[in-house]
């Protein structure tokens, strides 16, 4: 049985998961697609939503410009630095970067360093 390219994602992002579950550190997870980049800071227990951060909010829409303009490294960029804005609000400093499968390349790796840059530590 072969795997598409969706299921080889998914079944390395359950790989990770496990691996960063047991740390017990709350978790940044990213979600990309072609036209929008999600990010989210998940509880340790994995039960709450603590900040999160997407280029389908209306006043990240407006920074960027033209509609559509979500999928680019610029935009990973503005994402990653309120994802980092809102978490520090409530009190987180350290988390696990999940990049949910896809490849630390392009816009994770471009939303993980403006995380870091903002304050995150991880």
């Amino acid at each position: 049985m072969s795997l598409n390219k969706k299921d080889q994602r998914l079944r390395r992002s359950r790989q990770t998961r496990v691996r960063i579950a047991s740390q017990l550190t709350p978790r940044l997870t990213v979600h990309r697609s072609n036209l929008h980049i999600y990010a989210s800071v998940i509880s340790a227990d994995g039960t709450q939503v603590l900040a999160s951060a997407s280029t389908v909010e209306s006043d990240v829409r407006s920074q960027l410009g033209a509609v559509g303009m979500g999928g680019n490294v610029a935009a990973a960029v503005l994402i990653g630095k309120r994802v980092a804005e809102k978490a520090r609000a409530v009190g987180v400093e350290s988390v696990a970067f999940d990049r949910s499968g896809f490849a630390y390349h392009g816009r994770v790796k471009a939303l993980a360093e403006a995380a870091r840059e903002a304050g995150l530590q991880f």
